[in-house]
């Protein structure tokens, strides 16, 4: 079961575990990423596109907690599905993506 994680909730989840630098794995398009972005506050941010992590998994070190992030949360949680099934043991998806990041946590991130 992959955890649902608000975005008002991300920094108590990564909090859950110090041993390594989180990650917050944005999954969506360059020119979404382009259009609305968080700013990475106790986290570092990733942004490989979701069609993308197969080849590029070895970037991602399994060692960390990784919050996957795509718009509204439907292809984040696909890959993180994808992750838990590769030995990734401390994955999220954030609930409601990005749109919800800025509706809920921090207004100035543009909606589309």
């Amino acid at each position: 079961m992959i955890d649902q994680v608000r975005p008002s909730e991300l920094a108590d989840w990564f909090a859950h575990d110090a041993s390594a630098q989180p990650v917050l794995l944005d999954v969506r398009e360059p020119w979404e990423v382009q259009t609305a972005s968080v700013v990475p506050q106790g986290f570092t941010l990733v942004a490989i596109p979701m069609n993308e992590i197969p080849a590029r998994i070895s970037e991602l070190d399994p060692a960390q907690r990784i919050a996957c992030l795509c718009h509204h949360g439907a292809r984040s949680q696909r890959v993180a599905a994808f992750l838990a099934q590769n030995g990734f043991a401390e994955v999220a998806n954030v609930a409601g993506g990005i749109d919800a990041w800025s509706s809920q946590h921090d207004p100035s991130v543009p909606r589309y």
